[in-house]
């Protein structure tokens, strides 16, 4: 049958989309439901019917899921922030789970299962960080809450159950004070008008930073603005203004200014002490974050002389949490802030084992490798789109133990394993952790460790009951690295190696150091380390030749 808009049709869920939707499907084509349950008979409105795929409005649940409850949010169905609220916590986690590992079979080609998906012990009011957008209603003066979903047109909310109540105060006072004083939102088709966002962290203890994102440099009746919130949030240790004056979707501008009391906010996780500014990066969930980052952390495995590098480090709290059971712990991180904040951190902290780089991941890895760092363990935990080609390829070159992958998007974290695995990292260990209560955002922690051709049992054989060339056993692949760094200051992979080894005749077993991916497309040893290489075998009599 020929499926079009507005048709109306019955049919059974069988699934979920990645973002919590239903999935069911007719003549073929899988059809995507908001607010459907896997398990349920629904009748649905086609609203959109694309070559592969089509999306609908529900109409009617014919026959229920166990699994479904009545939201108690009155923006529910306004509001694009929460998605599972029809849903019960166990179904939510359940889905969340079968994301990812759908995303891991499908995407990284790997039959990986979860063992675990650690569930939020409260769902509710977790966020320590809310950002607001503000709009303005020709008819009902200021908005301040959340976007419609897929569109810019923001719900006014009073109160939303997944901030703190010091946030949701916050935001109604900014909204009392620009209807008061006839102060005017920004908008966003023409750049006009002056308050976009409303931004409020909050800590451990109630306490609360507020910034007033603007198009501009000040505010008109910035005192009034000020002695308002310090009346109606007497937790509020400071308030700032943000300048952002681009036509961008981009929340903050490169300007502050304190307009009352201190420009951060101090904050504990996992026993330590962390100082954020406004823009520094930390966890929304802080009690789920520290099961996230002790989940990391037994999956580094570290024994107390390890050195570590954790990539996109943001305030540096996964790497002061790894620092605790490190040697050494080496952070890097692009925002120049956030740097800031990791060395007071640590120093704070009273850790003397702690660097951190002010550099993206990429930069990062390139220069530790040029400084012959050669980390036991990389720590990644990188935005939603995942690693680089070029991060992947510089853990590669600096050969950890293992590889600690956090990541907050299922997707580019099955296409960054798979590549990871044809570089010989092989996924031991996938938890996921529910960040997100009521999104359809779900965070995972998977252990990598590295799949050498040295990675073998040695047995007491003689030479001469294997088939092994005299020049095979005059150095070790162990002996061959370590001469190729001291001589020229160059990594040499076992890869690479047994690469150089092979071109000169020196004979490897069948299938030595292949990858387990029969399509697998191996990297080839660089121009300067083949030479360094070729050096390395002449040294020790392996091919002839001076040295």
């Amino acid at each position: 049958m020929e499926l079009r808009k507005n048709d109306v049709h019955t049919l059974p869920i069988t699934g979920y989309a990645s973002n919590g939707d239903g999935v069911g499907h007719l003549d073929g084509m899988a059809v995507f439901v908001k607010g459907a349950l896997e398990g349920e008979t629904v009748t649905v409105a086609l609203t959109k019917v694309g070559r592969s795929a089509a999306w609908a409005r529900l109409l009617r649940v014919e026959t229920p899921s166990p699994a479904r409850i009545t939201p108690d949010c009155p923006y529910d169905k306004l509001c694009g922030g929460c998605r599972t609220r029809h849903m019960t916590y166990e179904e939510e986690l359940r889905f969340k789970r079968q994301r990812v590992e759908d995303a891991l079979r499908h995407i990284g080609g790997l039959d990986v299962a979860v063992s675990a998906i650690h569930g939020a012990k409260n769902p509710e009011r977790y966020r320590n960080k809310a950002v607001f957008p503000v709009s303005q209603d020709k008819k009902n003066g200021v908005r301040v809450g959340f976007y419609r979903e897929r569109s810019h047109d923001v719900v006014d909310v009073s109160s939303c159950l997944l901030q703190s109540a010091q946030a949701d105060k916050a935001g109604r006072i900014v909204r009392k004070w620009m209807n008061k004083f006839h102060v005017p939102a920004y908008d966003e088709g023409d750049g006009t008008g002056l308050v976009r966002h409303v931004f409020v962290r909050t800590n451990r203890r109630g306490e609360s930073l507020i910034c007033v994102v603007v198009n501009g440099k000040a505010l008109p009746f910035e005192e009034e603005l000020v002695q308002a919130l310090r009346a109606g949030c007497p937790k509020a240790v400071g308030v700032v203004l943000n300048t952002n004056t681009r036509q961008t979707n981009v929340i903050l501008g490169p300007q502050y200014r304190t307009l009352w009391g201190q420009d951060f906010l101090e904050d504990r996780l996992c026993g330590l002490t962390f100082r954020l500014s406004i823009p520094s990066f930390f966890q929304v969930n802080r009690d789920q974050a520290e099961v996230l980052y002790n989940l990391a952390l037994d999956c580094a495995e570290l024994t107390g002389k390890e050195t570590v590098v954790d990539l996109y480090c943001g305030t540096g709290t996964i790497s002061l949490v790894m620092a605790r059971k490190a040697g050494q712990v080496i952070g890097a991180e692009i925002v120049p802030a956030a740097i800031r904040n990791a060395k007071e951190n640590a120093a704070r902290n009273g850790f003397d084992n702690t660097e951190f780089l002010c550099a993206d991941a990429g930069e990062a890895a390139r220069e530790l490798a040029r400084r012959g760092v050669r980390p036991d363990v990389i720590c990644v935990d990188p935005p939603r789109k995942g690693l680089d080609p070029a991060v992947i390829d510089a853990i590669a070159a600096m050969e950890p133990r293992r590889v600690v992958y956090v990541s907050c998007d299922p997707g580019t974290l099955a296409r960054d394993l798979k590549a990871l695995g044809v570089r010989g990292y092989c996924v031991q260990r996938v938890e996921a952790v529910d960040m997100f209560p009521s999104t359809g955002h779900v965070e995972t922690v998977v252990q990598l460790s590295q799949q050498k051709p040295d990675d073998v049992i040695r047995v007491g054989l003689d030479l001469d009951e294997l088939d092994i060339t005299a020049a095979e056993s005059k150095a070790t692949y162990q002996e061959i690295k370590a001469y190729v760094k001291e001589q020229t200051g160059l990594s040499a992979s076992s890869l690479y190696i047994a690469q150089v080894k092979q071109k000169y005749g020196i004979i490897e077993r069948e299938n030595y150091n292949l990858s387990k991916s029969e399509d697998a497309r191996q990297p080839q040893c660089p121009p300067e380390k083949e030479k360094a290489i070729v050096e390395a075998l002449r040294h020790f009599k392996m091919i002839e030749g001076s040295d």
